[in-house]
Parts: C-alpha cells; sequence; structure tokens
C-alpha cells in the first residue's frame, strides 16, 4: 500500500470513529511542525535576551515581522493543497504535477515582495516610530533574514499544505523537530561563538534563522522529490489559469490572516496604553494562547485535505462528517486546555515572572487573563477549525467578510467598550476577543453545515469548477 492510500481512502463516508482517527493521524504531524516553527522563534528570542534588551527588542521584533510574512504568504498558498487533495480524491492524479509546479511559481512571485520590503532601510522603520538605534538593529537583522525568504516561503509555506494533501505529512514530523535541534545548536554556536569561532552576536541570530529553514526546506523538497513521490511533482509548466485559481483560493485566506493578525495587533497598542502591568499581563496570556492554539490549526488544515478529498469524489457525507469530526477534536482539546489554564493560571504565570512583591500584580493580572482565555480558546479553535473544513468546499471569500465583521465590527468595539467604558481594563478587552471569535465560530460552523447539508449535485457542481481550469 502506497503512502498516499489512506488518505484516498477517505472519499468513503465511513463510521465517526474512522473520521476521528484520521483527523487525529493528519493532525499530529502537522501539530508538531506547527510547534517546531514557534520554537525556532522561542530559542532565537531566549538567546537574544543574554545579549540585552536593545538585542531582545530587535531581533524579537525582527523574528515577529518575518513570521507574520509568512504566515500571510502561506494563507496566500493555501490552494496548492486544497487542490491537490480535490483532484486526487476526484481520481485525477495526472492532475496534481501542474497544479505544483504552478504553485512554485505562485510561490516564487510572492517572495519577490517580501525579500524586497525586507531589504528596507532604516529610514523605512524610523518612519514607523521606532527609535534610531533599534530601527538600525532591525534594518540589518532583517537584511540577513531576508536569504530565509525563499526556504520560508517556497520549502515551508507551501510544503506545510501540499505534503498532507498527498499523503506525506509525516515528513513534516521527521524534519521540522529536527530542524528545532539543528537551530538551537546553530543559534549557540553563531551568537556565542565555539569551536574555534568568534561568535557574531546578534547577525548571528538571524544566520542560524537562515541556514536551518533552509536545510529544513532542503530536505523536504528532496523527500517530496525522491522516487516514492516522484509521480506528483514530475516537470511540469506552470499554468497561468491555476495560478488564477490558487490565488482566488488564498488571497481570501491571506486576508483573513491580515484581518485577525492586524485584531491582536490593535489590542496589543490598547493594552499598552493601560500601563505596563496590562501589556506584560496580556503578552503572556497571547504567548500561553499561541502555543496551544496550533493544535486546532493543525486540525484545520487536516480538515482542508480531508474535506476537499471528499468533496472531490463528490461524497457529500464523507466531507460533512470529516469536517464536523475535525471541529469535535479542536474544541475537545480546547476544553481540555481551557480546564488546564483555569486551574493552573497561577503556576503557568510563575514560568515568565518571578515570585516576587514587585510582579504580584502583573502576576495577578496573567492569571485573570489565562481564565478568560480558556473561553477564548474554545472559540479560537472552533473557528479556525470551521474555516478550515469550509476551504476543503472552497469557499474563502464568505469567511473572509465574516471574519472582518466579527473582529473588527463586534469584537474590537466590544474590548474598547468593555475595557474603557465599563472600566474592565485589560480583561476587557480579552472579553470583547472572546465575543468576536465566537460571531466568526458560530457563522462558520453554520456555513460549513450549510454546504455540506447541500445533495450530492452541489459539490460535483464545484467539482466541475475545479476541472474548468
Amino acid at each position: 500500500m502506497s503512502a498516499a492510500t489512506p488518505v484516498l481512502d477517505e472519499t468513503g463516508a465511513g463510521r465517526i470513529s474512522l473520521h476521528l482517527r484520521r483527523t487525529i493521524v493528519i493532525s499530529a504531524p502537522i501539530a508538531a511542525a506547527l510547534l517546531s516553527e514557534i520554537g525556532m522563534g522561542l530559542i532565537s528570542t531566549l538567546m537574544l535576551g543574554h545579549l540585552g534588551p536593545q538585542a531582545l527588542a530587535a531581533g524579537g521584533l525582527a523574528v515577529s515581522v518575518f513570521i507574520t510574512a509568512l504566515l500571510i504568504l502561506q494563507g496566500a498558498l493555501s490552494g496548492v493543497g486544497v487542490l491537490a487533495a480535490h483532484r486526487l480524491g476526484a481520481g485525477r492524479p495526472d492532475d496534481v504535477p501542474p497544479l505544483y509546479w504552478s504553485g512554485v511559481a505562485l510561490a516564487v512571485l510572492l517572495a519577490i515582495p517580501l525579500f524586497a520590503a525586507l531589504s528596507a532601510p532604516a529610514a523605512m522603520w524610523r518612519a514607523f516610530g521606532q527609535a534610531p538605534a533599534l530601527a538600525h538593529d532591525l534594518a540589518a537583522y532583517l537584511h540577513i533574514l531576508r536569504w530565509a525568504v525563499p526556504a520560508g516561503v517556497v520549502g515551508v509555506g507551501m510544503m506545510r499544505g501540499f505534503l498532507p494533501a498527498i499523503g506525506l505529512e509525516r515528513v513534516l514530523l521527521y524534519v521540522l523537530p529536527a530542524g528545532v535541534v539543528l537551530h538551537a545548536g546553530l543559534s549557540r554556536l553563531a551568537i556565542s561563538g565555539g569551536f574555534g569561532l568568534p561568535g557574531w552576536g546578534v547577525p548571528g541570530s538571524a544566520g542560524a534563522i537562515v541556514v536551518t529553514l533552509s536545510v529544513v526546506a532542503s530536505c523536504m523538497l528532496a523527500l517530496l522529490h525522491g522516487p516514492n513521490f516522484r509521480r506528483f511533482v514530475r516537470l511540469a509548466r506552470p499554468e497561468l489559469a491555476v495560478v488564477r485559481r490558487l490565488l482566488a483560493i488564498g488571497l481570501p485566506v491571506a486576508g483573513s490572516v491580515v484581518v485577525e493578525a492586524g485584531l491582536f495587533l490593535a489590542v496589543g497598542f490598547l493594552a499598552a496604553s493601560l500601563g505596563p502591568d496590562a501589556l506584560a499581563a496580556h503578552m503572556i496570556a497571547l504567548n500561553v494562547a499561541s502555543v496551544t492554539f496550533m493544535v486546532p490549526l493543525a486540525v484545520s488544515q487536516a480538515a482542508n485535505v480531508r474535506v476537499a478529498m471528499a468533496a472531490g469524489a463528490g461524497n457529500t457525507r464523507a466531507a460533512r462528517r470529516a469536517g464536523f469530526s475535525a471541529i469535535a477534536v479542536s474544541v475537545t482539546f480546547m476544553a481540555a486546555s481551557a480546564l488546564v489554564l483555569s486551574l493552573a493560571s497561577h503556576t503557568i504565570t510563575a514560568l515568565y515572572l518571578p515570585a516576587s512583591a514587585a510582579d504580584a500584580a502583573t502576576a495577578g493580572l496573567a492569571a485573570s487573563l489565562l481564565r478568560v482565555a480558556g473561553v477564548f480558546q474554545l472559540a479560537d479553535g472552533t473557528q479556525v477549525t470551521a474555516a478550515g473544513a469550509l476551504r476543503g468546499l472552497q469557499d474563502v471569500r464568505v469567511p473572509m467578510l465574516l471574519a472582518t465583521f466579527g473582529y473588527w465590527g463586534l469584537g474590537f468595539w466590544a474590548g474598547w467598550l468593555l475595557a474603557f467604558r465599563a472600566q474592565l481594563g485589560v480583561v476587557g478587552l480579552w472579553w470583547g476577543l472572546c465575543v468576536g471569535l465566537a460571531v466568526v465560530a458560530v457563522g462558520l460552523t453554520t456555513r460549513f453545515a450549510q454546504l455540506s447539508g447541500e445533495r450530492k449535485q452541489g459539490l460535483l457542481f464545484r467539482e466541475k469548477e475545479a476541472k474548468s481550469f
């Protein structure tokens, strides 16, 4: 049995237990990959902290800018995995290579403006309000980090969606965690020196990221282009019609990422206006929530693949069960996570702050936010998984509009009112986030229920639409 067979077998309606099991099997390697990506950023931040506040501020901000940009471009490339799974589900594996090379061409085109943006001089960062010294160090860091763009966009960004679509999700489990170990060693060596090397400080940190991502991307591409899976990536001419279809799926997804990232950025600025204790508590809660969020994000990518596979086969019942099974997995995990955050809020906070009287106010506030984060996580896990299931049906524009309305039309203003009018402070900001995420979660889940409840001809129509390019 080939490695791709389990994915191709997804088109049967199957028992709910089978759908749950297959969702978990596909999600686990993706979650490991996502947590590994976060681990690389965390390692860089921790090691830069030993060089002082200036190095930590410049390097941490540069890594945040880079990761955010990669997430947006990965969203723009999400159509590659959707359409690959759809074509395999429809029994058209020969149509995958032109799709793959069209995706590569699109990834290269998207990487060029990102490379140019990261090449911006320090004057641009000063125009965004950064202090001259910080702007100089930030620009210098990004000028090195820009050389990781090809590997980040083509080798990692596109592969994270394409590999699970063809049954190669286990490659993510092997390569990316190994990349974390490599990155830890390289960062230590490049920053502080050793084995006869002098150490390069802050520039060494950026260089370690470039080398790590390049090695990780090269390994994934080598495995993909090996003899077992060469049939999916044999050389083919990119097709303009396919690129257009990829953009039709990917741009709304990227727009949703921008909308959500912008909301959290705006809430961060509002938290900063409430004082250093509020901002520190906000960052602690957000950091914890970001780690646990990787699991439902992985489940959403599994839903993406499995729903698209069933839709390609024209099997409405399987698509519906695959989507709701994934939502059930995310809700179960996030409910357990919420329980842990509620019961161990002070213990978790103590990992970030020393037990001192000076930090008692911040620690107490952070613990309160972690309890609110329990509700936040349930809604966030549901909405991201429902969005992934809808992408499997190639429904991306309405989800983007729902996200824009829920996050900015309701969530942002609810948070502002609760924080500043109701005098709840940063806790009010987080309850506002809960309102926005809950509305989006309900809206996206309802829409998936409606679309997956259509009769077979609805999915067949989408299959004919996909065949038209």
